[in-house]
């Protein structure tokens, strides 16, 4: 049938808040000559069960901040809010549900209106069944003729469960099966389940009437916690939480992470939060039995702590407790009949409720058996149930798994994928799964019957598979900090010279990495290869950032680039630049940068590139216990994670743990270091250690062996080299001449008087002082004092003052100087160990003009946080003014 009958017809069935977001994307991704049918017999569009109430007491349970459909957009729902809702609300606020319904219709009707759309038929019908005739989907409904599709997507959300009721409870007309589409008796009520839905049934009901009971029953009787406001920010799970194997490990591992964060922040709700990222590995990694015992002796437990209710909602519900309008039973439901004008209803502890009806609020069935339309397609192989008997099974991407062929483009979406995900039924995955699966079917219609290759962290790669190995390969030695990058990625577009993602990376570290004029190239090479490529919107938006850091100021550029950064937080090449690192700058310092890494726990989990970058985080802020474990965990899962062993580097020296960390850091050089990028950094690590043991000698041999030039140049000859020289100089360490020109001789061009960024100017003031040149000092001064970032006014500048009266021999002036710029030194960016130095510059000004109290002072003070044998000999040269046994 190619060609013909159904080729240009998409059918979504089911237009609840996912079918609708699929439908609106899928509208807007096809051209004007497709046809996009949204079938569902409900009257409303984009509301289903969970929106189409009226009742403005029903509230979100997430925040408006959180709500957005646009994965890529995350502030679209509040805005919208704003403008057509309530210009008031804040970004904390919980909305009425019915608003959220008519958002989402909204944009459906948007969409179908712009012309070069595709068309949008919507079908108020239920479908009977789906069949397959060739390659083709023919779709049958109630009293309508069949649709023949090329594709279908499932988005029918799950029947409410009856299973429960007494066959007399069915039948009567009491008997309320979904409180959203069935009137609420009158008189007082029993509502089976303690659930979000319950809690809105007993206000709705008091609201009508606030003279009636409303009884509950279930078997836990607990009802969903509170929110917290201001909401605490989610804190990553442990370290290798996803490879705990069995449910009880697992119970203990998430007991651990809820109190350890307790401890820490008071809140339990940050380590739920924290866990969402990995739910779903979770749930998958247990065995079928594990999944079972979750469902039967844990699910509860996880609910009612995970979908919380609003603060406002949980005012509410006490007012009616106060005004004894709710009392809650535990157990179950063993027998109802009629009597008179309402029902007796026996409870399994033998009591009996004199009511007006019962509610049913227990939540939707799972499994295929209990809808007629899945039950249908089961026994045609179509479909197969999920795992744990929930839902229909998937693959990851959302295709349906069962008898047809994976060209065919079959796919299912929100609460029918719970048996593969476990959680899937809040926006912040319904609206991924949408975007997903509306691309996957828009490629499918395109004649992209293949599925595009993916990176390392899946996001899309519009290319061969031969050039996405070649890119993945470049990524992977990227993330570990090993040598090859460039090389790969001019591998990637030499098998696909149109691979525009590859030319944009190439662009962005060539621009990043000091490579002279190769990034103009590979950024005109890029747009070049875009124009004749259908990129996928990451792609797009990666190249829009790539262009705008590259063609602008500082700022405008780093902007851009984090603001791609936070609509594609798994874009972790971005994220690389954006972080300071061994091989980066980054874009941001202190508690932005600790904000950026830490906000992005709910993306990357326990993955061990994510670790090593958190790791380092928390050795600046000083957690050293914590920075040791995620180093740890990731060298254990990828040996050669250079951002791990940097941040383990830095514990060790923090803690005064030289001779340790020394034997563990050259034995990861010898071995996995070989491969490594910037190897000179980790030299300079491994120097600081011999330096604080006064191991002189062997200073200077690494010196000579492993930093000095031409072994090492450009940026690294500044930071590493030209560091060490200064800090051996300033500590009286070395003997001779400083072979500080050879250092300076290899720096980038125009770094040493115009340098980059505020980290660059401190090394090349470091390099210029290490050379003894005075005069380039001055310069360095002059042009920081015309810069219009103030932290090179009022920060390098005095730096550079300094260090040219430490050359010009002016000690007490120079040391002046230095103590008034010390408490603004983290403005300059790098390591508190990097940022070291000066205060090792101010104790040598300080012991050369005499004021060797002051300098006794600055080393006690060091000693005090961690040994180093250096320090305290260099404290023992001074009069013991402070305290002689100290070191």
């Amino acid at each position: 049938m190619r060609g013909g009958e159904g080729d240009c017809t998409v059918v979504v069935v089911g237009a609840g808040a996912a079918g609708t977001l699929t439908a609106s994307h899928l509208v807007t991704g096809l051209s004007q000559r497709y046809r996009v049918v949204l079938v569902d017999p409900v009257g409303t569009t984009g509301r289903g069960p969970a929106y189409s109430t009226t009742d403005p007491r029903h509230l979100l349970n997430v925040p408006a901040s959180g709500m957005s459909a646009f994965p890529r957009d995350p502030e679209h729902f509040f805005r919208w809010v704003r403008r057509h809702h309530d210009a008031d609300t804040q970004p904390q606020d919980f909305v009425p549900r019915h608003v959220y319904g008519s958002y989402v219709e909204g944009l459906l009707e948007t969409a179908s209106e712009y012309p070069g759309n595709a068309r949008l038929e919507r079908v108020h019908r239920s479908v009977t069944g789906i069949d397959r005739r060739g390659d083709r989907f023919v779709v049958r409904l109630e009293d309508h003729a069949p649709v023949v599709a090329r594709a279908v997507v499932l988005a029918t959300g799950s029947r409410p469960g009856t299973d429960w009721a007494p066959a007399d409870l069915v039948a009567s007309s009491r008997f309320v099966a979904d409180p959203w589409t069935q009137e609420l008796p009158e008189g007082d009520l029993l509502v089976v389940g303690t659930g979000l839905s319950t809690v809105d049934v007993v206000l709705s009901a008091h609201g009508r009437d606030p003279g009636r009971v409303v009884h509950t029953v279930s078997r836990h009787d607990e009802l969903p916690r509170v929110h917290r406001l201001p909401t605490t920010p989610a804190v990553p799970p442990p370290p290798g939480i996803t490879r705990v194997a069995g449910l009880d490990d697992l119970r203990a591992a998430v007991e651990r992470h809820v109190a350890r964060t307790v401890r820490e922040t008071g809140d339990w709700r940050a380590a739920l939060d924290g866990l969402r990222p990995v739910t779903a590995q979770l749930w998958q990694g247990l065995c079928d039995e594990g999944k079972q015992q979750f469902l039967a002796g844990h699910a509860r437990t996880w609910e009612v702590h995970r979908h919380r209710m609003p603060p406002v909602t949980a005012a509410r519900l006490a007012r009616v407790v106060e005004d004894g309008g709710l009392v809650r039973h535990t157990g179950t439901v063993t027998g109802a009949r009629e009597v008179g004008d309402g029902l007796e209803v026996t409870l399994s502890d033998g009591s009996a409720l004199r009511v007006g009806g019962v509610v049913s609020c227990t939540g939707p069935v799972g499994t295929l058996t209990r809808d007629p339309l899945l039950a249908g397609l089961a026994r045609t192989g179509l479909v197969r149930p999920g795992p744990a008997g929930l839902g229909v099974d998937t693959a990851d991407d959302g295709r349906v798994l069962g008898v047809l062929p994976a060209s065919m483009p079959f796919f299912a979406l929100g609460a029918l994928r719970r048996g593969n995900l476990w959680e899937t039924t809040a926006m912040p995955e319904i609206r991924e799964q949408a975007y997903a699966v509306a691309q996957t079917v828009v490629r499918a219609l395109h004649g992209e019957t293949r599925r595009r290759p993916a990176d390392v962290y899946g996001l899309t790669l519009t290319t061969g598979r031969p050039a996405a190995r070649a890119y993945n390969d470049a990524l992977g030695r990227l993330l570990r900090l090993q040598d090859g990058v460039e090389d790969g990625l001019r591998q990637a577009v030499a098998l696909d010279p149109g691979f525009a993602q590859a030319h944009t990376a190439l662009a962005l570290l060539g621009h990043e990495w000091g490579a002279t004029g190769s990034w103009r190239s590979a950024l005109r090479a890029a747009h070049e290869a875009a124009a004749d490529r259908h990129l996928d919107d990451r792609e797009i938006s990666f190249l829009d950032a790539v262009t705008t850091r590259l063609r602008s100021d500082e700022a405008t550029g780093a902007a851009a680039l984090l603001r791609h950064v936070r609509l594609f937080p798994r874009d972790a090449l971005a994220v690389s630049v954006a972080v300071p690192t061994v091989a980066f700058g980054g874009l941001t310092s202190g508690r932005q940068t600790a904000d950026l890494v830490e906000g992005l726990g709910k993306t990357y989990g326990d993955d061990w590139w994510y670790a090593g970058q958190l790791a380092f985080v928390r050795q600046d802020q000083e957690r050293w216990g914590e920075a040791e474990a995620l180093a740890s965990y990731a060298l254990s899962v990828e040996p050669a994670s250079g951002h791990a062993v940097h941040a383990r580097a830095h514990v060790f020296y923090e803690t005064g743990q030289h001779e340790a960390g020394l034997a563990w850091l050259d034995e990861w050089i010898r071995t996995c270091g070989r491969e490594a990028n910037h190897r000179s950094h980790f030299s300079w690590h491994a120097a600081l250690h011999e330096l604080m043991t006064c191991d002189l000698e062997a200073v200077r041999r690494r010196y000579e062996r492993e930093l000095a030039p031409p072994a090492v140049t450009g940026s690294r000859a500044l930071v590493d080299s030209g560091a060490l020289l200064w800090r051996c100089h300033v500590t009286g360490t070395w003997t001779g001449e400083l072979p500080g020109e050879a250092v300076c001789g290899s720096a980038p061009d125009g770094w040493l008087i115009s340098p980059p960024t505020p980290f660059a100017a401190m090394h090349a003031a470091l390099g210029l002082a290490a050379e003894g040149d005075e005069i380039g000092l001055a310069a360095l001064r002059t042009t920081s004092l015309a810069h219009a970032d103030p932290t090179f006014r009022d920060v390098v500048a005095p730096l550079a003052r300094a260090l040219q009266l430490v050359v010009e021999g002016d000690h007490g002036e120079a040391a002046d100087q230095l103590e008034r710029l010390l408490p603004t030194a983290g403005a300059l960016g790098g390591s508190a160990a990097q940022r070291e130095v000066l205060q090792d510059t101010l104790v040598h000004a300080l012991v050369r003009s005499g004021r060797g109290e002051q300098a006794a002072a600055v080393l006690d003070e060091r000693l005090g946080r961690r040994t180093s044998a250096l320090d305290a000999r260099r404290r023992a040269a001074l009069r013991p003014t402070v305290s002689p046994e100290v070191g």
